[in-house]
């Protein structure tokens, strides 16, 4: 429902044009709860059409995620609500067109991404202006920069950065294994290491892998096709190729990393839930000089035998103090796929935990 146009509680209509700059500001003495009413003035019609959406679906999501209404006409848009949270839309609208400015494409996840990012800022009615906007950590790569979409993720992405052992745990869509190899593809980029090694435990997830045809590898690589996806959306197809043929990037079973010691490299276990404790220890000692390691999982999706322990979990205990390991959690709210996969997450968590 659209607030009444003319309310004695109602702060003046505030506008802004394509500099960011307030045309005309509200009143600074307002209640930060009331009514109030922002336009917003965009240069660029092509790139506004591309901002608000399809059907305006983005414009649709900043509705919902932040409680305000948006309309739109041209390359105007009046955002209607309370006051912090019409603040909120608007950051997250002039980020989103000054990425658009820049070249870069809005790809999915993007407008959810910055949605996070203005709730967990809070308000910023007295931010300096002429200080840098603060932001989630960003990885800069060759073919795209990558950026953290929520403050789960941003954490991850410090952590990765400090750490040369880093675990990454939560459920299905909060981008550890897909950050966690973009990680790696920029530290291969800046030659900080010599390659890349991607692993996982050819656990048989209900499926049997020996019924599969072909070879070894040709049974494997559908089930390490995840990471493979992740490098392909990261690097350029021929440098994936090239580095493949020549090993700088290897993709391999767990069971492959048995009596090898991983120098001048970047090492990664995905679905580690379904190592056993001697498989996770094996892996963990492999690491050698002038390398970093990242191990990703959810502990609610083990495909282990029944009654048999998960090296992931057992490690997490075992590590929790020791010095230079860092353990990102990830939860619900950190989700970056369809908006239902979140709430599908926490409707299973609230079963397990017996709600």
């Amino acid at each position: 429902m659209k607030w009444p146009l003319q309310t004695p509680e109602r702060e003046p209509l505030r506008t802004f044009g394509p500099d960011n700059q307030p045309l005309f500001s509200a009143d600074a003495d307002a209640a930060p709860g009331s009514p109030t009413q922002t336009v917003l003035a965009f240069d660029d019609n092509r790139l506004a059409s591309v901002l608000f959406g399809q059907y305006g679906q983005n414009l649709a999501l900043i509705e919902r995620r932040l409680g305000v209404v948006a309309d739109s006409r041209g390359n105007h848009v009046t955002i209607e609500g309370s006051r912090e949270a019409c603040e909120q839309a608007r950051r997250v609208l002039e980020s989103l067109y000054d990425q658009l400015k820049r070249g870069n494409d809005l790809i999915a996840g993007d407008v959810e991404g910055r949605i996070r990012l203005a709730m967990a800022q809070g308000s910023l009615f007295d931010y300096d202006t002429t200080e840098p906007r603060p932001s989630f950590e960003e990885i800069n790569l060759r073919k795209r920069p990558v950026r953290a979409r929520t403050p789960g993720q941003d954490g991850y992405i410090r952590a990765l950065r400090r750490h040369a052992l880093v675990f990454g745990t939560g459920p299905a869509g909060t981008g550890k294994t897909w950050l966690a190899v973009a990680h790696a593809v920029a530290l291969f980029e800046r030659k900080e290491v010599d390659r890349i090694v991607l692993s996982r435990p050819a656990v048989e997830a209900g499926e049997r892998l020996g019924f599969l045809p072909g070879d070894m590898r040709e049974k494997v690589d559908p089930y390490l096709r995840p990471v493979y996806d992740a490098l392909y959306d990261l690097m350029d197809a021929r440098i994936v190729e090239r580095a493949l043929q020549t090993g700088e990037i290897e993709i391999a079973p767990l069971a492959f990393m048995r009596g090898r010691t991983l120098s001048n490299s970047v090492v990664i276990l995905d679905e580690a839930q379904n190592t056993t404790t001697m498989q996770m220890k094996m892996f963990l000692t492999r690491l050698g000089e002038h390398s970093r390691m990242i191990v990703t999982g959810d502990p609610s999706q083990v495909d282990l035998p029944h009654g048999q322990k998960s090296g992931l979990a057992e490690a997490l205990r075992l590590l929790a103090d020791v010095e230079g390991i860092s353990h990102v959690s990830f939860t619900a709210q950190d989700v970056i796929r369809h908006e239902l996969v979140a709430r599908i997450v926490e409707a299973y968590d609230r079963r397990e935990g017996g709600e």
